[in-house]
C-alpha cells in the first residue's frame, strides 16, 4: 500500500489551534491582505512579524490530539509506504511522533533568510530582528508560504500522488489550491480516495467515500481499520 494523506486546519482545530476560515478562525481583525502577502511584509513587516510571534508562541502551547497520533501510529507500521502533506503551518504532527511529514505551506518554527535563503528554526521572536545563524543579516522572515507564494515539495508530492493506491485529506476546506486539486489528480491516477471531515468541503463530489465527524475520532477509527485490512 502507498497512502498519501492530506491534513488541512480541521485536523488542529481540536488541539486548540484555530482555523484560518471559520468565523471565528485566526484572520479575524486582520485582513488576508495584512498579515499573508509578500506585499504586506514589504509595507509593514513589523504588523506580520507580530502576528507571527503570538502565532509561534499560540501553537507551543497546545498539544497534539488523537488524530495526529493515529497518524503517527500508522506511519510506524506503514513506513516510507505513507507520506503526510499537510497544509498546517504547526508541527504538532511532529510532536505525535509522525516524520514523514511535508510541510507545503512551510512552517511557523523556521525562519527563513531574505539574504541567503537559509531555513532554521526561528530564534525566538522575529520581531526582534535576531542575525541569520547562516550569514549574520538580520533579514528574517517567518518560513511560511503566503498567498502568491508556490508552496514547497510541489514535484515530490506530485511524484508521491503518481505512486499511490490511496489518497485521503483530512480536515481540508477544499478551497485553497493546489492543494484541493490532489484528489482529482490521485482518482485520475487510479487512487482510492477517501475524506475524513466535520462537515462537507468543496471537493467531498470528488471523493470515493467521505467520513463526517471529528478528526480526534474519525481518523483513529479509520487507521485501525487500514492496520487490520493489512
Amino acid at each position: 500500500m502507498r497512502l498519501v494523506v492530506l491534513t488541512g486546519a480541521g485536523i488542529s482545530a481540536e488541539s486548540g489551534v484555530p482555523t484560518f476560515r471559520d468565523a471565528g478562525g485566526l484572520w479575524e481583525g486582520h485582513r488576508v491582505e495584512d498579515v499573508a502577502t509578500p506585499e504586506a511584509f514589504e509595507l509593514d513587516p513589523a504588523t506580520v512579524q507580530r502576528f507571527y510571534d503570538a502565532r509561534r508562541r499560540s501553537v507551543a502551547s497546545v498539544a497534539p490530539n488523537p488524530a495526529h497520533h493515529a497518524l503517527a501510529r500508522l506511519e510506524a507500521e506503514l513506513g516510507d509506504e505513507l507520506l503526510v502533506v499537510t497544509q498546517n503551518i504547526d508541527d504538532l504532527h511532529e510532536r505525535a511522533g509522525s516524520r514523514r511529514v511535508l510541510h507545503m505551506h512551510g512552517e511557523l518554527g523556521l525562519a527563513r533568510c531574505t539574504a541567503c535563503g537559509d531555513r532554521s528554526p526561528a530564534p525566538g521572536d522575529l520581531l526582534d530582528e535576531p542575525a541569520c545563524t547562516a550569514c549574520g543579516e538580520r533579514m528574517l522572515r517567518p518560513d511560511v508560504v503566503w498567498f502568491g507564494e508556490v508552496p514547497y515539495g510541489l514535484d515530490e508530492i506530485d511524484a508521491a500522488l503518481a505512486g499511490c493506491a490511496h489518497f485521503a485529506a483530512i480536515g481540508t476546506s477544499g478551497a485553497v489550491y493546489p492543494a484541493a486539486g490532489f484528489v482529482l489528480t490521485a482518482a485520475a491516477l487510479g487512487a482510492r480516495t477517501t475524506e475524513l471531515n466535520l462537515a462537507e468541503s468543496e471537493i467531498t463530489p470528488f471523493f470515493d467515500e467521505t467520513r463526517l465527524g471529528p478528526a480526534s475520532v474519525l481518523v483513529p477509527e479509520w487507521v485501525d481499520e487500514l492496520l487490520s485490512s493489512r
